[in-house]
């Protein structure tokens, strides 16, 4: 027989060799005499994929007071399991599951508590850049102001339009036979000649946006540090809602050593993957999705990226390169990078070779970037949102 510490110290070599970890530990509850229930740790393997495929994550399993049932069941069934480190796709505590249950929120209500959360930021933010593009569907705001003018009746009587008016009426009428010497009190005025300000619903601007959300679900990414950049494109998400009342369309991108896009924000808060780090893989997604459907013609498109700095590019030539197409039609890039604790002083892959390519400092009004630590609280994290989007 092998003890457990021995068979978890096993397969933690399996890991220095390169392998996966296959252990995952089954928790039986056992009725013991007196009341007192005894917990018995069963070890069992699980292979593990070669491939990942839409990813379903599972509902975190809890930690609370074992329990016997009076149900059915017999002494030593396994009612429950729980790994001991998430695979691919279960969290680790970042994000809901995927799929109906009891506990998991429904796309309805996310977007209801993403529109209220909105309501708390919305005096925070603006898109910055904003233009005038396309004829479909538009973002627009409105002021209202008393800009409309009205003969008759209205709100405010505008006098400077009045009198030209009358002015007018009067010359028509013959009634000014000398110019040089105007007598105001034989003016003849008409109702109709009265020049009334209303007060009229204007738009602001006129435009429309298309927000990427881009994420690094690698495996280095676990942790706080997912938990920071998931919390930022929440509030990011949440604010788009509620101020332009769902006007802006957004699209979400997930990205280990490859890319994806995922259907909704539900899914690509949710996600994880224990796969490498290309940064580049993300933008060049975007790329290819901006110019396939044609969306720089008819949208503001901006970008917000969030990473923990890792990237096996260490020289980072093809994310500048592919930044370097996108700034030529983006209205704002934002990448956030938020760094592990033991990290300490030192600056990650992305941050380095963003501040050497010189980027930021040339195109400082369309790219910009946002460095904190994995244990910021959430007023730094809206302060990021901030520096990303001023």
């Amino acid at each position: 027989m092998i003890t457990l510490d021995e068979l978890l110290e096993k397969d933690r070599r399996r890991e220095e060799d390169g392998f996966k970890r296959k252990i995952r530990i089954g928790r039986i509850v056992k009725p013991g005499s007196g009341g007192k229930d005894k917990i018995i740790i069963v070890p069992t393997t699980v292979e593990e994929k070669f491939v990942h495929d839409e990813i379903h994550t599972g509902q975190d399993q809890g930690e609370g007071e074992p329990t016997g049932g009076t149900g059915d069941g017999e002494e030593g069934d396994i009612i429950g399991e729980q790994p001991v480190r998430p695979e691919e796709g279960e969290g680790e505590g970042e994000g809901a599951g995927e799929g109906p249950g009891e506990g998991k929120e429904s796309d309805h209500e996310l977007e209801s508590n993403a529109y209220e959360l909105g309501k708390v930021l919305s005096q925070d933010f603006a898109l910055p850049n904003l233009q005038d593009k396309g004829k479909k569907r538009t973002l627009a705001r409105y002021v209202y102001d008393l800009t409309d003018k009205n003969r008759g009746t209205g709100q405010i009587l505008d006098k400077k339009a009045t009198l030209k008016k009358i002015v007018e009426t009067n010359i028509t009428l013959g009634n000014i036979p000398d110019i040089s010497n105007i007598d105001t009190t034989k003016f003849i005025i008409s109702p109709h000649d009265l020049i009334y300000r209303i007060l009229s619903r204007e738009k602001d601007f006129e435009s429309q946006a298309l927000v990427f959300f881009l994420r690094d679900y690698s495996g280095s990414m676990g942790g706080k540090v997912t938990q920071t950049v998931v919390s930022q494109h929440v509030m990011l998400y949440s604010w788009l809602i509620y101020q332009y009342e769902k006007q802006v369309e957004t699209r979400f991108i997930l990205h280990d050593t490859e890319a994806k896009e995922v259907s909704d924000f539900y899914k690509y808060y949710s996600y994880n993957v224990a796969g490498g780090t290309k940064v580049f893989t993300a933008f060049k997604l975007v790329n290819d999705i901006v110019e396939r459907e044609n969306l720089a013609r008819d949208y503001n498109i901006y970008v917000f990226h969030g990473t923990d700095g890792d990237d096996w590019d260490k020289e980072g030539k093809q994310t500048i390169a592919e930044l370097g197409k996108m700034l030529n039609y983006v209205s704002r890039i934002g990448i956030s990078i938020v760094e592990h604790t033991y990290v300490g002083s030192k600056q990650t892959e992305v941050e380095k070779y963003l501040k050497l390519s010189g980027i930021l400092n040339q195109h400082s009004n369309l790219i910009k970037m946002d460095v904190m630590d994995e244990n910021a609280d959430d007023s730094r994290i809206i302060q990021g949102i901030k520096n990303l989007i001023s």
